[in-house]
């Protein structure tokens, strides 16, 4: 395959509607606590984005206490992530995502829940992949990207050689990418490049296991538009291959 890297740049939308006072409010107020600093120049452990006092309850770790984290790349209105959150006390999670309201609508779930575990990149992925340190990630997630269905518009689609490659690299040795989507070609574009990609596996072994979301997986609002409509929708999980070990 020849796709590489998209073009550098952000092709969705910044902005939707005016946001109302309360959650321009907590842009202003809480977002700036949770924003995580974004310099794909710059190494970033994500681990220590999580002090103990992250995870509710706080959590009182060994010396060399160390939390998994979780990434999730577009995560639209935030609800996903925010109930793997909760379910999940015990895991750091990094949102990434450029449109505000969205990242206001996230705010607002971690506000009336009292999320502590979850942090902010309002960064394009491909900065914050580039900024991660090797083998940082335990858990991707890409769920319902824009498809980018006309062919002169394929080239943007963020599964592509270049980030697989830096998704490969970031992640820990098998560490799961989960993916869906409702578009069917882009799902055929994205199982033919991980099935080529030598860092990945595929690990359905059943039509359930890509058909049928698993329960720990929780629905996102856009998956629920879309299930309403009767669309077919993929769920894939990937798995990052353990890496070799070099002789010394």
């Amino acid at each position: 395959m020849t796709d590489q890297r998209p073009p550098r740049g952000f092709f969705g939308r910044r902005h939707g509607h005016r946001l109302r006072a309360g959650r321009q409010a907590l842009i202003d107020d809480l977002l700036p606590g949770l924003a995580v600093d974004v310099n794909p120049a710059v190494s970033l452990d994500p681990a220590t984005l999580f002090p103990p006092e992250a995870f509710r309850p706080i959590v009182h770790p060994p010396e060399a206490f160390r939390p998994e984290v979780w990434l999730e790349i577009g995560f639209g209105g935030g609800e996903h992530l925010a109930a793997l959150a909760q379910a999940n006390p015990d895991v750091g999670f990094i949102g990434c995502e450029r449109f505000i309201n969205g990242i206001a609508s996230l705010l607002s779930h971690i506000q009336a829940a009292d999320i502590g575990n979850i942090r902010i990149a309002d960064a394009d992925a491909q900065d914050l992949l580039n900024a991660l340190t090797p083998a940082s990630i335990d858990r991707l997630f890409l769920l319902f990207p824009d498809p980018w269905p006309k062919t002169r518009h394929h080239k943007r689609r963020f599964v592509n050689q270049g980030n697989l490659d830096n998704m490969a690299r970031v992640l820990t040795d098998g560490a799961q990418v989960r993916f869906a989507s409702d578009h069917s070609e882009y799902c055929d574009w994205t199982l033919e490049r991980f099935l080529d990609h030598k860092d990945f596996t595929w690990v359905a072994e059943h039509p359930d296991d890509w058909r049928v979301r698993p329960d720990d997986w929780p629905q996102t609002r856009y998956e629920a538009t879309a299930l309403a409509k009767a669309l077919d929708i993929s769920y894939f999980t990937f798995q990052r291959v353990v890496r070799a070990i070099t002789a010394r």
